[in-house]
């Protein structure tokens, strides 16, 4: 089996840039890719994007230029900005391009999935980092980890599965192989439903749902409208999934922030239609009350009535 020796990047947020960095620093710089269009590129090569305080070295490639196939293809745009990098990315996946997402909510897979065939895609989950991106200055003392794996149905898919799992080991990129991915994908997704929605709301950190009190028990509230959906969906969604992600918000940098509040400082529309606007439409098929999104969605949407109108 040919193992995998280059890897190609869509995204410079901040996982694009953690885990971008850190296949450099095991695979070398020459291994690995950053795919944008022009405009971006002279923006990042003109500012310069530091991480941990050290400017990084990245190469880049103008998605108009770019012929070759990628080898694995890491989608690490924000969900607001898939639609557009799909289609950047079509003269990157060839016959055997394995692609995997570390996007947020539960759709990614289906959608990039519905553009390339479903037999490119991966099912991937990042995890338990404590990441924070301001402008061009990323900061992290968690890199966290990424789950991966196949759904019960997709065998057909184990070749690229050891692929990528042989690529981790020999890079030891922490990661967990999922024999349940689905169970993980929604699992990430009710912490995300939680803590991104009630610090963004509350414009804190961390350490605003660290803290015992009522945005702690509302960020559990959140998560558990998850869990009813999770029900219906035949998903084992449990709270003992939910005190888990709890411990693991408590272990994270107080200081830090979930990607939703960042948007917030930068003035950026949120993926808040992949949080509580998704829960609100899976819990209208099921007649399932929601009052917590519900209330977390519209605080969010009056936030952003004061950004600056999407062209």
């Amino acid at each position: 089996m040919r193992k995998i020796s280059e890897v190609s990047i869509i995204g410079m947020g901040s996982l694009g840039i953690l885990f971008g960095n850190f296949f450099i620093n095991k695979m070398g710089r020459e291994a690995v890719t950053y795919i944008a269009n022009k405009e971006r590129i002279k923006k990042y090569k003109e500012n310069g994007i530091y991480c941990n305080g050290s400017k990084c070295d990245f190469k880049f490639k103008d998605v108009n230029s770019q012929t070759k196939p990628a080898e694995l293809l890491i989608f690490a745009v924000k969900a607001t900005a898939l639609n557009k990098a799909i289609r950047d990315s079509k003269k990157l996946v060839g016959a055997n391009t394995i692609i995997i997402s570390l996007l947020n909510g539960i759709t990614s897979e289906r959608i990039i999935g519905n553009a390339f065939g479903n037999d490119h895609v991966l099912h991937c989950v990042a995890q338990g980092m404590d990441a924070v991106k301001i402008e061009n200055k990323f900061t992290y003392s968690n890199m966290g980890e990424l789950c991966i794996g196949i759904l019960g149905n997709e065998t057909k898919q184990l070749p690229k599965l050891q692929k990528v799992i042989n690529l981790f080991d020999e890079i030891e990129l922490p990661y967990t192989l999922e024999e349940d991915i689905n169970h993980r994908l929604w699992s990430k997704w009710m912490l995300n439903v939680g803590v991104n929605q009630v610090v963004m709301i509350n414009k804190g950190t961390y350490k605003t749902v660290q803290e015992d009190g009522e945005a702690k028990e509302t960020m559990k509230a959140a998560m558990r409208e998850v869990i009813k959906l999770a029900e219906c969906e035949k998903i084992n969604l449990t709270e003992e999934d939910l005190n888990g992600y709890v411990e693991l918000v408590d272990s994270l940098n107080p200081e830090g922030m979930p990607s939703m509040r960042q948007d917030g400082i930068a003035k950026r529309y949120s993926e808040v239609e992949y949080f509580s606007g998704a829960v609100i439409k899976e819990a209208e098929k099921y007649g399932i009350d929601v009052p917590v999104n519900r209330m977390l969605y519209n605080e969010i949407k009056k936030l952003e009535e004061k950004y600056e109108p999407l062209l």
